[in-house]
């Protein structure tokens, strides 16, 4: 099958024919037919978290089951399907108790093994982590959710508790921010949006933020949130992850509000000072959030269905696999705002 393959960190990023995925007894081997292009990928490249090489990367994926394993019953070929980013194993006290994206043997495609930048993916313990896609949703609308709109949506709601009525601020409007808008103006809130960058300021207008501001600005954002809501943000998150973001959330924030870490902090950046005193004094809560488990994605389909929300809306741009190597590398400076997806030939 054709994938894209690189063999050193930062290498280049070669379309060229490699060994089709073996079928294990518990997984399903998929026909890629779109795939993400995230940061996370590009995090990977560029050895910021290690994967063994070569390596193809690629963890926002929607397919048809092509190969089902000995121990599968509930999926057979020609299924349509998605998955989260993060598998659970499915045996693990862990995955019992419905937490599989904190599973200490859960697998990643794209990371722990070779990603859906390929004509076809591997997924294990496919029982438990298979999501079957609605009929009406097309591949490049679901390619999205395993990792963008599925982490905001798990940030906003598990961890959040974002209720109608309340005001969230998100800080960075890229996939996950620009998701986090969408879906926060769903669920009855009113939005601030920030960012540095005025196109995606303007996406997080359109897509239903009350107000934007810009992150750049000399005086920061803080006392402007605390202007316009009356006292601060009921969540906060950081989509972006830095450590003048994550500071920047927390002091969004009002009393008793919950900050909500979903951007990835790494190397030096990953033990960021927070204004703990603000969070003992307001009694705020801090949260970390890690992907989406399968059983949550009922609600996510749920809500994009009685809201009529098109994921394909947060789409930027639709590429070939041919592409989806420069449009990985790009991420080494500014990109388009929107999410771009590769769309791979049935």
């Amino acid at each position: 099958m054709r994938a894209v393959v690189f063999d050193t960190v930062g290498g280049p990023l070669e379309v060229r024919d490699v060994p089709e995925p073996d079928c294990p007894p518990d997984g399903v081997v998929l026909d890629v037919h779109a795939t993400g292009v995230c940061r996370s990928d590009w995090h990977a490249w560029r050895g910021h978290d290690p994967v063994a090489l070569p390596h193809v990367p690629g963890h926002e994926f929607a397919g048809v089951v092509a190969r089902v394993g000995a121990d599968v019953r509930s999926w057979r070929p020609g299924d349509r399907v998605t998955a989260p980013f993060v598998c659970g194993c499915g045996r693990c006290a862990y995955c019992r108790s419905g937490d599989p994206q904190v599973c200490p043997d859960q697998t990643q495609p794209g990371f722990t093994h070779p990603g859906s930048f390929a004509e076809q993916v591997l997924v294990r313990a496919a029982e438990f982590n298979l999501v079957r896609l609605p009929d009406a949703m097309s591949f490049v609308a679901a390619a999205g959710l395993g990792c963008r709109v599925a982490t905001a949506y798990r940030a906003l709601t598990a961890h959040g508790r974002l209720a109608a009525g309340e005001w969230l601020a998100v800080h960075g409007c890229g996939g996950v921010g620009l998701s986090a808008v969408l879906l926060g103006t769903a669920l009855g809130a009113r939005v601030i949006a920030v960012d540095v960058s005025e196109e995606a300021l303007a996406l997080a207008r359109a897509r239903g933020a009350e107000a934007v501001l810009d992150a750049s600005a000399p005086d920061g954002v803080e006392a402007a949130i605390h202007e316009i809501t009356g006292g601060g943000a009921h969540v906060s998150l950081d989509a972006l992850g830095s450590p003048a973001t994550a500071a920047s959330s927390v002091l969004s924030l009002r009393r008793r509000g919950r900050h909500v870490q979903v951007g990835l902090l790494l190397g030096a950046s990953a033990t960021p000072p927070l204004p703990m005193d603000r969070v003992l004094a307001w009694e705020l809560s801090v949260h970390g959030s890690h992907g989406i488990a399968a059983h949550e994605y009922r609600g996510l389909l749920d809500l994009i269905t009685t809201a009529g929300l098109d994921p394909a809306a947060l789409v930027g741009r639709v590429v070939s696999l041919e592409e989806a190597g420069p449009a990985l590398a790009a991420m080494d400076g500014p990109t388009p705002a929107g999410m771009t997806v590769v769309a791979l030939e049935p």
